[in-house]
């Protein structure tokens, strides 16, 4: 009796876990299946059938940024993190459209001036997007010097965005190479351990 009382709450248990996931998983999808896709590929992934980019293979449209890499080259998610190959299209009407690697997709870093790149609910990111990139500012002879100013503002900010991506990159791939790294490491490590053992055993054996 005991044993059934047992597998039935382990049962309602998994049901639990597997119905948090996946609610939690819904939560960082798009709430648009066009976010990430710049208006000019929108009529290409409005097709009831998608090709990947690179011809692998097909996938439909509730495929689209479903949270789960089906492209290799990640053509099906352009909105999410899920494939380490797509870019993500920062819109930034107003502004200067920007694209981005996928690891900056829900970062808690807001990298599109629209915001567009965090909507998992982490961070809340202000429209800093500015119209055609300066302030529309009616203050006679000091506009155009305000106007430079923020352009040149503009300019920096850009800047520091692209060499903190690349930064970014460069950590991950060095985040690989340690880990391959570690692991080689326990694996020798376990050798060494496994022949002394062998060696002690031996030794005792013949003693």
């Amino acid at each position: 009796m005991l044993s059934v009382v047992r597998r039935r709450f382990f049962v309602c248990a998994g049901l639990l876990i597997a119905c948090s996931l996946r609610a939690s998983s819904v939560s960082l999808l798009p709430s648009s299946s066009f976010l990430g896709i710049s208006p000019q590929d929108e009529k290409y992934y409005s097709a009831a059938s998608i090709a990947c980019r690179d011809g692998s293979k097909t996938f439909n449209r509730k495929r689209l940024n479903d949270g789960f890499c089906d492209c290799p080259d990640g053509t099906d998610e352009p909105g999410t993190s899920a494939c380490p190959e797509s870019k993500f299209y920062c819109r930034n009407i107003g502004d200067a459209p920007q694209l981005l690697f996928s690891s900056r997709v829900n970062d808690h870093i807001c990298d599109c001036c629209d915001g567009s790149d965090e909507y998992d609910g982490g961070i809340v990111c202000r429209n800093t997007c500015v119209k055609n990139g300066t302030y529309d500012l009616n203050t006679g002879g000091g506009h155009h010097s305000t106007e430079t100013k923020i352009n040149s503002i503009n300019m920096k900010d850009k800047k520091i965005k692209v060499d903190l991506e690349d930064f970014l990159q460069n950590l991950e791939g060095l985040k690989i190479i340690t880990v391959i790294e570690l692991a080689s490491f326990m694996v020798v490590f376990f050798l060494i351990c496994r022949r002394t053992r062998v060696r002690m055993r031996r030794y005792l054996w013949r003693s």
